[in-house]
């Protein structure tokens, strides 16, 4: 009896796989031709949208059901000015009656557009029409025409709202992919820029472009992406988050391993660096791959202001980290295990603090970092007029009282409060959330096994750190393996005449991105101008 039934549900599980992996407008309809025949072709279209409202079918030259041209377009997806100025307009002044001769030429001297497409498949037809194009049908010709009248409501071009900077560009990217294009190209004005596109999602269709710069970028990581892309399979693509959960190396683990950002600026960077740029419609937030564990230490403004002011601030980084990762599980183990290490009248100080209060260190400090999360969680959710009020007062608010009933000690309130202020100084926030999830689980070792499991929680992430890959290239570069040449943008930044190199030598072929920079000249070249008659 159970084999019969361990069958049953494999073969369930079989009809169910093939089944998801079925659109509802499956194989025969999307990969056949387009027919000669006008009517059938409308007829196929309308089948496959099922009569959709917004669907549009305009038939010109000819009685209704008997015309020799048919627009067709989505009225929710195109501007329909452009629409009626640039394609029915000239297609009614010229009538099929008067297309004689050879029609496709014909036809394409009549539309002034800037991009027109021709197609004989009906998928290539519905994959343009669901991105905005109108449709061009003559009866008699197996072919469509594709005029790009993208249009509908868009956001504007504003400022970041989460990778802001005090000096530097303040745009940011929008949910078009067009937009998103524009930036990147204001910014790179080589024709190395190339450009690759792929289509994704069964239901959704999404546009997916890489980018990256010719004779920088290495092959080996290019092919990677260009394959991991190709084999996406699935029903939706709805922001560049599901990509890079698709393609990323690594499910398991807590580290960011592409980049992301909202920033023309630091996407530009990038690809200047040999890296590939990821761009998805619809999303604000552009990916970079391959990246390192340092790059997630680097903010675009880093490179506006002085170099020396930028070393600073990164060191600042570094240490705000581990202050994030290891604060709140060092005070746990110290002040549980370990306090003979304690100074006597700050030990005294801690000892007369936590009198009276019900919970050990563990408990205490678990239960005030995760109020924490939940109002940090809170000010997200809440309308952004009252949410970071919410953050701030609920924070100094139940921080007091929780005090005040000898739930926790005043010193815990200090080390989960410092806590989360290092952890907002990380530019990145993948690896911002990282540490907290790092920090929960040092946390539960140091009020187990103090120090020691602190140690050995550090030992376990140094490992799984150096075993990390981005696409081919090792995570912890230059770090591990050391690439001595590369430090010069990794603990600090050098001044930029000395950067002849670029920082990351793994990622691209063309290693040289200056020649001799310095527009002052040397002393020694002052002294020999000074000589000379």
């Amino acid at each position: 009896m159970l084999p019969f039934f361990r069958r049953s549900g494999r073969a369930k599980r079989r009809d169910s796989a093939s089944g998801s992996r079925q659109g509802p407008r499956d194989s025969e309809d999307l990969t056949a031709s387009l027919s000669r025949s006008l009517k059938k072709n409308l007829s196929r279209i309308r089948s496959l949208f099922g009569d959709s409202a917004d669907l549009t079918v305009r038939e010109l030259g000819g009685r209704p059901g008997d015309s020799e041209v048919s627009v067709l377009y989505l009225e929710s997806i195109v501007d329909s000015d452009f629409v009626n100025r640039y394609v029915m307009t000239p297609l009614v002044e010229w009538t099929v009656g008067r297309l004689h001769g050879d029609r496709i030429s014909r036809l394409r001297e009549t539309l002034p557009v800037g991009r027109l497409v021709e197609m004989d498949k009906m998928g290539d037809l519905l994959t343009h029409i669901l991105n905005g194009y109108t449709i061009v049908l003559v009866d008699g010709t197996p072919m469509g025409f594709a005029a790009s009248t993208t249009g509908g409501e868009r956001r504007s071009v504003e400022e970041p709202s989460s990778q802001t900077v005090t000096r530097g560009p303040k745009e940011s990217f929008t949910e078009s992919i067009l937009t998103n294009m524009t930036l990147l190209r204001r910014r790179i004005k080589t024709p190395d820029l190339r450009v690759e596109s792929f289509t994704i999602g069964r239901q959704t269709r999404t546009f997916v472009n890489i980018l990256y710069i010719d004779g920088i970028v290495l092959e080996k990581p290019l092919t990677e992406v260009r394959d991991r892309l190709s084999r996406i399979d699935v029903d939706s693509i709805l922001d560049s988050g599901y990509v890079e959960e698709y393609i990323q190396d690594e499910l398991w683990t807590p580290f960011p391993l592409m980049q992301n950002s909202e920033r023309p600026d630091a996407v530009a960077a990038g690809l200047l660096e040999g890296q590939i740029a990821i761009v998805v419609d619809g999303s604000p937030f552009v990916l970079l791959a391959p990246t390192t564990f340092v790059k997630f230490f680097q903010s675009s403004e880093d490179y506006y202001q002085r170099y020396d002011i930028a070393s600073f601030l990164r060191i600042i980084r570094y240490i705000s980290f581990l202050v994030s990762i290891l604060l709140p599980s060092l005070y746990i183990a110290v002040t549980t295990f370990h306090q003979e290490m304690l100074p006597t009248p700050l030990l005294i100080s801690l000892a007369s603090q936590r009198e009276g209060i019900p919970f050990p260190a563990l408990v205490e400090a678990l239960l005030m970092e995760l109020t924490f999360e939940v109002l940090r969680e809170a000010g997200v959710r809440m309308p952004r007029v009252v949410g970071s009020a919410i953050s701030i007062v609920g924070a100094l608010v139940l921080g007091q009282a929780a005090v005040q009933a000898g739930l926790v000690s005043a010193a815990m309130i200090i080390v989960v409060s410092f806590t989360a202020i290092a952890n907002f100084v990380i530019p990145s926030t993948n690896m911002s959330s990282g540490a907290r999830l790092i920090r929960f689980v040092l946390m539960l070792l140091a009020g187990t096994l103090g120090l020691f499991g602190i140690m050995s929680g550090l030992m376990v992430l140094l490992i799984h750190l150096v075993s990390l890959k981005s696409f081919g290239v090792p995570y912890m570069t230059p770090l591990a393996p050391i690439v001595w040449g590369n430090m010069k943008d990794v603990w600090v930044r050098v001044p930029w005449p000395l950067m002849k190199t670029r920082p990351i030598a793994h990622f691209q072929r063309n290693k040289i991105r200056q020649g001799n920079s310095f527009a002052v000249p040397s002393k020694h070249d002052r002294k020999k101008g000074e000589k000379s008659p």
